[in-house]
């Protein structure tokens, strides 16, 4: 089980954890809870130069598709090819298999902390 304390938080429900100068990206309980049963996922591949606030990639499902932003600026290392090949992992385990990118990023940004992301969310 993942300390969901340990990592931080966006505004876009969007989950970091910081590894010495990589972090891993993914989508919260609450995202997922809400964009239903995930269905496809496009993320960007290794070596792409991402820009925090920017969309790089998507997360369609049943009911929608949602935007990933990046939370940090930074190159991506790995896409989570596990994912890719099996999308309802970021619904069953969304702070674990369901992880998405992994990003080099020497400099992170002011992000929230789970408190802080329980009180905007309002669970």
């Amino acid at each position: 089980m993942t300390d969901l304390t340990a990592l931080q938080y966006t505004e876009e429900h969007e989950w970091v954890l910081v590894d010495g100068d990589t972090v891993t990206i993914g989508i919260t309980d609450y995202a997922a809870e809400k964009l239903g049963d995930v269905v496809y996922v496009d993320l960007p591949k290794a070596g792409t130069q991402i820009t925090s606030g920017n969309v790089v990639g998507e997360i369609e499902s049943t009911k929608s598709v949602g935007e990933l932003f990046a939370p940090v600026d930074g190159e991506v290392v790995e896409a989570n090819q596990a994912v890719i090949d099996a999308p309802e992992l970021v619904n069953s385990d969304p702070f674990g298999e369901g992880w998405l990118i992994k990003v080099t990023a020497p400099n992170l940004p002011k992000l929230l902390t789970r408190d802080e992301y329980q009180a905007l969310t309002g669970e």
